[in-house]
């Protein structure tokens, strides 16, 4: 029987020093993908990092990336907790990191999922793959799905199989508005970037729906989700989750979700990346082999 007791003292000490282990953690770094200029990216996050903080007891902060292909390489190079990968980026991260996908946001058209638009200026006479022959193609990075992943996967669709001598001239905007400006400002004659962000510059810029032409469309894929480090505390992860899930019901949260542009978040899990990986096979992508390094 005294054995018995010190055993069960020796595990009530372990236990307590698995706490104590815990409790250390004092911020969680959450990385967010540069979907659109910088600045206004930083400021749909503010009230969220400030509203996990004081939920969850732990300082939230969030580092804005300067391109998406950076998010796997600096995930972890700056030991980050967490990141909003996009639907390309989670996919890759979730074979070669095992991040752990939590939560997704519902966008405030109703939808958790995002497609993609291929564009061009009305005034370009493009309708088609075969007016694109030698034109200019303006991505948004080799780690986007709406911006890059799609039009290949388009392209060859359309019998296209050599995608990198088709255009006359491609290069990387980083940033799916970006993208959008280069075809208005003539810089680029076909765009490719996701419809959230397309709808949102519309909203804002008149000269979108008066002057641009939706080419295509890409089946939809998962918004950006919150995916977590396979390590990370079961407790904190489950904290997160809970207080991000219940955003809409409180009224301090609708504030944070109406800043962040969306209504609510959802529970996300791995399998709703598949669309992603079938376009990646596709588009004769190896995912654990892909180099996501714009050139």
């Amino acid at each position: 029987m005294r054995h018995v007791l010190r055993l069960i003292a020796l595990l009530v000490v372990l236990l307590s020093f698995s706490t104590v282990a815990y409790s250390s953690q004092q911020k969680v770094l959450i990385g967010v993908l540069p979907e659109m200029n910088v600045f206004k990216q930083k400021q749909r996050f503010v009230l969220l990092g400030e509203y996990l903080t004081k939920k969850s007891g732990v300082k939230v902060e969030f580092t804005i990336l300067s391109r998406y292909g950076n998010i796997i390489d600096r995930f972890n190079a700056e030991k980050m907790d967490g990141a909003f990968f996009g639907s390309f980026t989670g996919a890759l991260a979730i074979k070669k990191l095992g991040v752990v996908p939590l939560v997704r946001p519902v966008n405030v058209d109703g939808e958790s999922t995002y497609h993609g638009y291929m564009f061009s200026r009305k005034d370009s006479g493009i309708r088609s793959v075969k007016d694109m022959k030698n034109k200019r193609m303006a991505y948004v990075d080799k780690a986007t799905t709406a911006g890059y992943l799609f039009p290949l996967v388009y392209l060859r669709d359309n019998g296209v199989t050599d995608t990198d001598h088709f255009f006359s001239e491609t290069f990387f905007t980083g940033s799916h508005d970006a993208a959008i400006k280069a075809v208005l400002d003539k810089k680029a004659d076909i765009g490719a970037a996701k419809h959230s962000v397309y709808d949102r510059e519309r909203k804002h810029d008149p000269r979108v729906d008066s002057e641009l032409s939706i080419l295509a469309e890409s089946p939809h894929v998962p918004s950006n989700g919150l995916c977590v480090r396979k390590g990370l505390g079961d407790s904190l992860k489950n904290k997160l989750k809970t207080i991000l899930l219940g955003l809409d019901s409180d009224p301090d949260g609708k504030l944070v979700l109406q800043q962040f542009g969306a209504i609510k978040f959802i529970e996300t899990t791995a399998k709703d990346y598949q669309p992603v990986l079938d376009m990646a096979k596709k588009a004769k992508i190896d995912i654990m082999k892909y180099d996501y390094s714009n050139k």
